[in-house]
Order: structure tokens, then sequence, then C-alpha cells
């Protein structure tokens, strides 16, 4: 393997090793900040980073007139309802369940896709959606009294996994015309813009950063930067040299790094079934992207694809 190549591999994992984090990242920062605060805050510390990231290296774009109510659209999708869903499930959920539910968006993109486009499932993606969905119950089934965790938390990580799906269908309508840079900056600006009124309806009256724990902050500081920020791009090389489908495998390692920190860090349980759950998943979502995963390049370059990341 050439020292270039072995650098594209290190990157895409790296992306995933960082998004892993992020689960565990949200459960300090909600210790000093409330759901909508931490995502406007993290988008606020996102759209720097990104917008000073494009335009020191030129890479970003400019938005067509026609174009503009597809990326409201996409801000819509996310990081509006994906962050509302997301951000109000973790504080009902576990972060490894949370991370495992967030870990499906790649298995609904193909029913999107073929609805959409008419692009068709093997039967290997088949098999793996299954696999994978039975991954996922037993992961939330980990105590023997039944559900682990609080089914209203599920129902929003499930809001969040349909509006990434949602996404996935726009940016691939986009990503003919749009850098992936480009893409994610306005779609983070447009998204903020969304959130104003309800932070300052909702959260700055009551919030007090002077009070906020060094943990919380640098918490938000991370979600921001690298969360939406650093692992996006180390992706985009990933999707670039290696292609959507492969280097969006590797996204199977986040349930496995979010269940292993939060057993560190957040002192979760990890019973042996949550652990085969995990598993499970893993080898599921392999499984249905082995073949290509049902998503076919409609035009001159591959569709980019949306990272199961929070």
């Amino acid at each position: 393997m050439s020292k270039s190549r072995a650098g594209v591999y290190l990157s895409v994992i790296l992306a995933m090793i960082f998004w892993g984090f992020t689960f565990v990242a949200f459960k300090y920062a909600i210790e000093s900040f409330r759901p909508i605060s931490i995502v406007f805050l993290r988008l606020f510390v996102s759209i720097f980073f990104l917008f000073g990231f494009a335009l020191l290296f030129n890479r970003l774009g400019k938005i067509r007139k026609k174009d503009q109510k597809w990326f409201l659209l996409l801000a819509l999708f996310e990081p509006f309802f994906y962050f509302l869903g997301e951000a109000y499930g973790l504080t009902l959920v576990t972060a490894t369940v949370g991370a495992v539910i967030i870990s499906t968006i790649p298995l609904f993109v193909p029913f999107a896709a073929f609805l959409l486009y008419r692009e068709r499932l093997t039967l290997m993606n088949q098999i793996g959606l299954v696999i994978s969905f039975t991954g996922v119950l037993m992961v939330v089934l980990a105590k023997s009294q039944g559900i682990s965790t609080n089914p209203r938390g599920i129902i929003l990580m499930l809001i969040a996994v349909i509006s990434a799906v949602g996404y996935t269908m726009l940016v691939k309508k986009l990503a003919d015309d749009y850098n992936p840079i480009t893409i994610t900056a306005y779609q983070s600006f447009y998204g903020m813009l969304m959130f104003l009124p309800m932070f300052l309806i909702m959260e700055l009256p009551v919030i007090h950063i002077g009070a906020a724990t060094t943990e919380s902050v640098l918490a938000v500081v991370y979600l921001g930067v690298v969360g939406s920020g650093i692992c996006f791009i180390l992706l985009t090389i990933g999707i670039r040299e290696l292609g959507a489908s492969k280097a969006n495998v590797f996204g199977n390692l986040i349930p496995v790094v979010t269940a292993i920190l939060s057993f560190i860090l957040l002192k979760e349980s990890m019973p042996l079934l949550k652990i085969l759950g995990i598993l499970v998943v893993v080898t599921g979502l392999l499984m249905s992207q082995v073949s290509g995963n049902g998503l076919k390049k409609s035009s001159r370059r591959e569709s980019f694809r949306h990272p199961p990341y929070s």
C-alpha cells in the first residue's frame, strides 16, 4: 500500500473515531447547557470554522438562485430536525444506544433511493439490513427487564435518522454542482438561522455561559470544530479517493468507538448482549454495503452520501 493510500485510510478512520467521541462529548455538554443551546452554539462555532477553512483554501462555491430553496430544505432536514431529534433523544438514551441508532442511517438510504430514483437493493443489501436491525434490537433490549432505554428517546433518535435520509437525498441532487464543504458550510449557516429564534426566546434568558464547566465548554467547541468540521473534511478526502461506498463502510466503527468510550469515561454498563449486538450491527452494516449498498452513480461524479455522524 502506498503512503498516499495509507494516508487516505488513516483520514477516514480518524474521522470515524472522532465522530465516536461526539456522542460522549454531548453528555459532557449537557451538564451545563440545554439541548437547543448546545445545537445553536455548536453551529455557531462550526460556521466560523467551515467558512474560514473554505475561504482560506478557496473551496467556497457560490449558490445559484434556483438552488437556494434546496439548500433551505437541506438545512431544515439537517441540522434543524436532525439535531432536534438527536439532541433531545440523547437526553433520554445512553450514548451507546444513540450511536447505534444513528449508525442505521446507511440502512435506510437505499430504500429512499429506490423510491425516489428507482435504485434497487441487492440480496446482500437486504440480508445486511435484517442482520443490522437484529443487532440494534439486541443493544436496546440489553436488560432482561425489556427495553433498556426510554422509548421516547428512541423515537427522537429515529426522527434524526429520517431527517438524515432526507438530507442525503437532497445532497445527491446537489453534489454534482457543489463541493461537500460548500454544502456543509451553507446548510450549517441556514440551520443556525433556523435555530436562532428558539435560542433567543427559550435559551438566552436562562443561559449562563460564565457558570458553565470547562468540560462542557470544551465539549461544545469539539462538537462544532471537530464533529461538524474536521471530521467532515477528513471524510471528504476518503470519498474523493476511495469513493462514497468504500469510505462509508468505515462508519461502522462509530458505535464500537462510542461504546468503548462510554464504558471508560461515562461508566456505562457493557453487558455481553450489548457487545454481541454491536458486533451484529457492524456485521450487518458491512454486508449491506458489500455490493455498493444500492446507491449507484447517477451522474458524472459519485453521489456524496451522508456520513453517520453526530
